[in-house]
């Protein structure tokens, strides 16, 4: 294999890797939105009673 294949390989493997952390990053801010707004609708029900 020469340094150029590994090179590449290197970087694909690397992409592949950030694509999955941006993933969850996504997953995890969404998440927490989610969360905030459930809270949220909570403390207006608790508010409005």
């Amino acid at each position: 294999m020469s340094n150029k294949q590994k090179r590449n390989a290197k970087i694909a493997a690397r992409q592949k890797r950030e694509e999955q952390q941006g993933s969850n990053v996504v997953k995890w801010i969404f998440g927490v939105l989610v969360l905030l707004a459930v809270g949220f609708a909570c403390y207006s029900i608790w508010l409005a009673s």
